[in-house]
Protein backbone atom coordinates (compact mmCIF):
# COMPACT_ATOMS: atom_id res chain seq x y z
CA UNK A 1 0.00 0.00 0.00
CA UNK A 2 1.27 3.61 -0.99
CA UNK A 3 0.17 6.32 1.73
CA UNK A 4 -2.03 8.90 -0.22
CA UNK A 5 -1.48 12.29 0.47
CA UNK A 6 -4.07 13.23 3.18
CA UNK A 7 -4.38 16.37 5.67
CA UNK A 8 -0.76 15.74 7.15
CA UNK A 9 0.72 15.65 3.69
CA UNK A 10 -0.62 18.98 2.92
CA UNK A 11 0.25 20.57 5.84
CA UNK A 12 3.73 19.60 5.81
CA UNK A 13 3.76 20.87 2.06
CA UNK A 14 2.59 24.26 2.42
CA UNK A 15 5.64 24.43 4.39
CA UNK A 16 8.10 23.48 1.81
CA UNK A 17 8.08 26.73 -0.14
CA UNK A 18 9.19 29.00 2.76
CA UNK A 19 12.23 26.78 3.63
CA UNK A 20 13.66 25.16 0.20
CA UNK A 21 15.69 27.30 -1.92
CA UNK A 22 17.60 26.66 -5.21
CA UNK A 23 19.74 23.89 -4.85
CA UNK A 24 19.46 22.70 -1.51
CA UNK A 25 20.30 18.66 -1.18
CA UNK A 26 17.04 17.49 0.29
CA UNK A 27 16.23 13.95 1.99
CA UNK A 28 12.48 13.18 1.61
CA UNK A 29 12.66 10.32 4.33
CA UNK A 30 9.40 7.77 4.25
CA UNK A 31 8.15 9.34 0.98
CA UNK A 32 5.20 7.35 0.28
CA UNK A 33 3.64 8.62 -2.57
CA UNK A 34 6.25 11.31 -3.37
CA UNK A 35 4.49 14.27 -2.52
CA UNK A 36 6.86 16.33 -0.88
CA UNK A 37 9.67 14.69 -3.06
CA UNK A 38 7.84 16.39 -6.05
CA UNK A 39 7.24 19.72 -4.45
CA UNK A 40 11.11 19.85 -3.60
CA UNK A 41 11.64 19.07 -7.03
CA UNK A 42 9.61 21.57 -8.11
CA UNK A 43 11.55 24.41 -6.00
CA UNK A 44 14.67 23.24 -7.57
CA UNK A 45 16.25 21.13 -4.92
CA UNK A 46 18.20 17.93 -5.36
CA UNK A 47 16.32 15.63 -3.47
CA UNK A 48 16.75 11.87 -2.67
CA UNK A 49 13.47 10.30 -2.10
CA UNK A 50 13.63 7.47 0.53
CA UNK A 51 11.16 4.82 1.56
CA UNK A 52 11.21 1.39 3.39
CA UNK A 53 8.54 0.19 0.84
CA UNK A 54 9.12 -1.19 -2.35
CA UNK A 55 5.87 0.29 -3.70
CA UNK A 56 6.56 3.43 -3.02
CA UNK A 57 10.38 3.20 -4.24
CA UNK A 58 8.94 1.73 -7.28
CA UNK A 59 6.25 4.72 -7.97
CA UNK A 60 8.38 7.76 -6.65
CA UNK A 61 11.41 6.41 -9.16
CA UNK A 62 9.02 6.16 -11.69
CA UNK A 63 8.19 10.18 -11.17
CA UNK A 64 11.84 10.96 -12.09
CA UNK A 65 13.10 10.88 -8.70
CA UNK A 66 16.06 9.59 -7.38
CA UNK A 67 14.44 7.13 -4.86
CA UNK A 68 16.14 4.08 -2.55
CA UNK A 69 14.96 1.58 -0.45
CA UNK A 70 15.81 2.73 3.39
CA UNK A 71 14.61 2.35 6.79
CA UNK A 72 15.14 5.33 8.51
CA UNK A 73 18.77 6.04 7.85
CA UNK A 74 19.66 2.49 6.94
CA UNK A 75 20.98 2.76 2.95
CA UNK A 76 21.73 6.62 3.67
CA UNK A 77 24.98 7.90 4.20
CA UNK A 78 24.91 11.48 2.84
CA UNK A 79 24.54 14.56 4.39
CA UNK A 80 21.31 17.09 3.89
CA UNK A 81 20.24 20.40 3.94
CA UNK A 82 17.27 19.39 4.64
CA UNK A 83 15.27 16.20 5.88
CA UNK A 84 11.31 15.98 4.95
CA UNK A 85 9.67 13.38 7.17
CA UNK A 86 6.08 12.67 7.51
CA UNK A 87 6.68 9.54 9.60
CA UNK A 88 3.79 6.78 10.88
CA UNK A 89 2.46 8.71 14.33
CA UNK A 90 -0.40 7.04 15.83
CA UNK A 91 -0.27 4.59 18.89
CA UNK A 92 -1.09 1.08 17.66
CA UNK A 93 -4.22 0.25 16.33
CA UNK A 94 -4.76 -4.10 17.19
CA UNK A 95 -7.57 -4.00 14.23
CA UNK A 96 -5.50 -2.11 11.68
CA UNK A 97 -4.66 -4.14 8.45
CA UNK A 98 -1.15 -4.73 8.56
CA UNK A 99 -0.03 -3.15 5.08
CA UNK A 100 -1.74 0.78 6.56
CA UNK A 101 -0.08 0.25 9.77
CA UNK A 102 3.31 0.58 7.69
CA UNK A 103 2.27 4.03 6.69
CA UNK A 104 0.31 4.52 9.96
CA UNK A 105 2.00 3.28 12.74
CA UNK A 106 4.80 4.71 14.56
CA UNK A 107 4.50 2.05 17.28
CA UNK A 108 2.59 1.18 20.30
CA UNK A 109 2.54 4.56 21.76
CA UNK A 110 2.86 6.24 18.51
CA UNK A 111 6.47 7.70 18.99
CA UNK A 112 8.68 5.34 18.53
CA UNK A 113 9.32 5.65 14.87
CA UNK A 114 9.99 9.40 15.34
CA UNK A 115 12.37 8.93 18.17
CA UNK A 116 14.26 6.41 16.19
CA UNK A 117 14.54 8.73 13.65
CA UNK A 118 15.48 12.14 15.86
CA UNK A 119 18.72 9.69 17.42
CA UNK A 120 19.70 9.29 13.71
CA UNK A 121 19.17 12.43 12.28
CA UNK A 122 21.51 14.92 13.34
CA UNK A 123 24.56 12.64 11.75
CA UNK A 124 22.81 13.31 8.50
CA UNK A 125 22.52 17.24 8.11
CA UNK A 126 25.13 20.00 6.92
CA UNK A 127 25.91 22.45 8.35
CA UNK A 128 23.03 24.78 9.49
CA UNK A 129 20.83 22.11 8.62
CA UNK A 130 16.99 21.50 9.44
CA UNK A 131 14.23 18.93 9.82
CA UNK A 132 10.23 19.24 8.88
CA UNK A 133 7.89 17.23 10.23
CA UNK A 134 4.31 16.60 10.98
CA UNK A 135 2.76 14.83 13.17
CA UNK A 136 -0.05 14.52 15.40
CA UNK A 137 -1.28 15.69 18.83
CA UNK A 138 -1.71 11.86 19.85
CA UNK A 139 1.60 11.27 18.84
CA UNK A 140 3.32 11.49 23.15
CA UNK A 141 5.34 13.75 24.44
CA UNK A 142 7.30 15.41 21.33
CA UNK A 143 8.10 18.63 22.42
CA UNK A 144 9.45 16.74 25.54
CA UNK A 145 11.54 14.09 23.03
CA UNK A 146 12.76 17.20 20.77
CA UNK A 147 14.03 18.91 24.28
CA UNK A 148 15.90 15.55 25.34
CA UNK A 149 17.80 15.04 22.48
CA UNK A 150 19.11 18.60 22.20
CA UNK A 151 16.74 20.08 19.13
CA UNK A 152 15.46 23.52 18.75
CA UNK A 153 11.93 23.77 17.39
CA UNK A 154 9.32 26.02 15.98
CA UNK A 155 5.99 25.03 15.56
CA UNK A 156 5.30 26.54 11.67
CA UNK A 157 1.95 25.41 11.33
CA UNK A 158 -1.31 23.24 13.11
CA UNK A 159 -4.65 22.23 11.67
CA UNK A 160 -7.60 20.28 13.18
CA UNK A 161 -9.17 17.42 12.25
CA UNK A 162 -11.55 15.37 13.63
CA UNK A 163 -10.65 13.89 16.71
CA UNK A 164 -6.52 15.56 16.70
CA UNK A 165 -4.55 18.25 15.95
CA UNK A 166 -2.12 17.81 13.24
CA UNK A 167 1.52 20.29 13.60
CA UNK A 168 4.22 21.16 11.35
CA UNK A 169 7.64 21.65 13.09
CA UNK A 170 11.20 22.63 11.80
CA UNK A 171 13.54 21.73 13.74
CA UNK A 172 17.70 22.09 14.06
CA UNK A 173 20.30 20.71 16.22
CA UNK A 174 21.39 22.57 18.98
CA UNK A 175 25.13 23.65 19.24
CA UNK A 176 27.09 21.44 21.31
Amino acid sequence: MIYEPAEDSFLLKKQLKNIIKKGMKVLDLGTGSGIQAQEAKRLEANVLASDINPKCVKHVSNLGIKTIQSNLFENIKEKFDLIIFNPPYLPEEPLEPEDSKLSTTGGKKGNEILIKFLKQAKQHLNKNGKIIIVFSSLTPKVDETLKKLNYNFKKLDEQKIDFEMLLTYLLSPQEA
